[in-house]
């Protein structure tokens, strides 16, 4: 059996439509399937939809967080309460194409136990939207060694992975990369994003930038490297400026010392400051870890496993 995970945060209007494409495509390939939704705390009827839905079908379960913990999470519930011998997950918006599920599926009865869902265009995203994205997934790939360069939620694991994810002890986690870090036998699949059928995104910029630093920081320590690198150069310029000033005296030629002193109190002020704030998140991350707190807290579940897995 073949279970969808499909994470979803205030999208009442996609839900229904989500679960009827899904089910289409899964029932024309003949593929034995359950629908996994997840309701991130939605505050408008997403909850609702999903229950109705879920109450209706005996191949959908419903589950409502009691607040929003955030998409990981939403993935992770999903993946635990999943029964499927292959777990897919895809997103609620549909910019995930549904059509793409049995290919993924047959090379998965192929022996494939990881099957990725690369983006092989963004669709109609801002190009400034695009650059950055571009050149967080290119830092993400020179520090986890992994090529993630279109890398995607969308993706279909076997149960022997799902169990591995499903173990791990983190609270901190970025899904997308943690496919590529558990290795497995891997086969691709390329698809084009899709345009939103309705409703709208719910990643702002501001959003955006805080997923990309949580997952930086929560999957590799290349940042902390980052400090030793400026620690370098901070040396090499001082060097630089050290020698330029024992040259300019002894050809007795005055150095602007005012203007010179403020430039450098200011550079290595600034140094210090952003090694100060990479060494807090990482501290602030730890923290997080330490308290031992759940990924998520399931407010009630709905179908025909709502008795929980």
């Amino acid at each position: 059996m073949l279970s969808v995970v499909i994470p979803a945060y205030n999208e009442e209007k996609l839900v229904a439509k989500a679960a009827r494409r899904v089910s289409e495509v899964l029932a024309e390939a003949g593929i034995d399937y359950e629908l996994v939704f997840v309701d991130d705390g939605s505050k408008d009827g997403t909850w609702q939809t999903i229950k109705a839905i879920s109450e209706a079908n005996d191949n959908t379960i419903g589950i409502h967080f009691s607040r929003n913990f955030g998409k990981e999470a939403a993935m992770f519930a999903g993946l635990e309460k999943a029964g499927g011998d292959a777990v897919a997950v895809m997103d609620c918006d549909l910019q995930h194409p549904p059509e793409k599920l049995p290919e993924m599926y047959a090379l998965w009865q192929e022996g494939y136990e990881v099957v990725e869902g690369l983006k092989r265009s963004r669709g109609s995203e801002g190009q400034g939207h695009k650059a950055a994205a571009g050149l967080f997934y290119k830092l993400m790939s020179k520090a986890t060694g992994f090529d993630m360069s279109g890398a995607s939620d969308f993706k279909l694991l076997d149960r022997k992975v799902v169990d591995s994810l499903n173990s791990l002890p983190e609270k901190n986690v970025f899904f997308r990369a943690l496919s590529y870090w558990a290795g497995f036998k891997t086969a691709t699949v390329y698809y084009a994003v899709k345009e939103r059928e309705d409703g709208e995104s719910k990643w702002s910029t501001r959003k955006l930038i805080r997923y990309a630093i949580t997952n930086v920081v929560s999957f590799t320590s290349a940042p902390l490297s980052l400090i030793t690198v400026l620690g370098v150069v901070t040396l090499i310029v001082s060097v630089v400026m050290t020698i330029v000033a024992l040259v300019q005296k002894i050809i007795g030629v005055a150095l602007g010392g005012f203007t010179t002193v403020i430039i450098l109190l200011l550079f290595v002020g600034s140094i210090i400051m952003i090694c100060l704030g990479i060494i807090g998140v990482y501290i602030a991350k730890i923290y997080d870890e330490v308290k031992g707190r759940p990924k998520y807290i399931i407010s009630e579940m709905s179908g025909h496993n709502a008795s929980g897995k």
